[in-house]
């Protein structure tokens, strides 16, 4: 789904006109698959501490070989039939252990674990989704340990060349300066606490290649907070509003209100030439 916001963004950007523990209850011992096949075979149990990581294992056919999943794991349908082992932040060893996986697969980020996970016996492989070049090489990374290689390669071929079109597409095009907002508060009647997409991170490479440019660039922090004044002083062409609390899916506000919120700040390109648009789909998050 990296080709998906990729696509999303191009859309609005270049046309103009275009996180509570999930607990899995142990089970019967007895009852338990056999033990962690050992370090070089190729894994049949895989554990998935992060959603980016599932959408991956699964598009590699691998799915099958999925028995465990974190909390946030929604995509494709069929991972939130699998076992949850917690979140992000506070996977729970003992369900982890629980499924006998002969593979936990989880991101750099959740580096911290590691030396615990090791200690108790598990196999892991950690992989890069800081950035669209780490995403299509964990591709071929987790392929090459799970024996699907040769379709991890197609795979990240065919996103690159889409990519490679994207880019095309927009290069004889102005860049417009593109503010993504990844949250900010909701129901004050105000414009505040808005997170913005800095210049470090996948995001900022999104909008790159989408054909636009970053209105807030010039900071190297991941989501620095902006106020309703900074916004307008970056003047952004073109707002992306990321409702990852999918308030207007969990009926909070509408998406109409939460795009209302936007003309208290009449003065602001995007807002005056009606360019501000919502995602409310946390795909935009995970890039997988």
């Amino acid at each position: 789904r990296v080709l998906l916001v990729s696509v999303v963004i191009l859309l609005v950007v270049a046309l103009g006109g275009l996180v509570f523990l999930g607990r899995v209850e142990p089970q019967n011992r007895s009852a338990l698959p056999e033990p962690p096949a050992t370090e070089g075979a190729e894994p049949r149990r895989i554990v998935s501490l992060s959603p980016s990581v599932t959408e991956v294992l699964f598009a590699l056919g691998l799915g099958d070989r999925v028995v465990g999943v974190s909390r946030y794991c929604r995509y494709p349908p069929e991972a939130r039939t699998k076992a949850q082992v917690g979140g992000y932040l506070d996977p729970s060893y003992e369900a982890i252990l629980a499924l006998r996986p002969d593979l936990v697969v989880l991101r750099c980020e959740n580096e911290q674990f590691v030396k615990s996970f090791r200690d108790l016996g598990l196999q892991l492989l950690l992989v890069d989704h800081d950035s669209v070049e780490g995403v299509l090489d964990s591709m071929t990374a987790i392929g090459r340990r799970c024996g699907a290689e040769a379709t991890a390669k197609k795979m990240a071929a065919d996103i690159r060349d889409q990519l490679h079109r994207i880019t095309e597409r927009t290069a004889g095009l102005d860049r417009p300066r593109v503010l993504v907002v990844a949250e900010r508060t909701l129901g004050t009647g105000k414009i505040q606490n808005v997170y913005v997409t800095g210049a470090s991170g996948f995001m900022n490479r999104m909008i790159l290649l989408a054909g636009g440019r970053n209105a807030c660039s010039d900071t190297t922090a991941g989501f620095p907070v902006v106020s309703g004044e900074g916004i307008v002083r970056m003047n952004p062409q073109v707002i992306i509003d990321l409702d990852v609390s999918n308030k207007s899916k969990a009926g909070g506000q509408t998406p109409e209100e939460i795009l209302g919120d936007w003309k208290q700040l009449p003065d602001v390109d995007a807002v005056r030439a009606g360019r501000v648009h919502l995602v409310n789909d946390d795909f935009a998050f995970i890039p997988g």
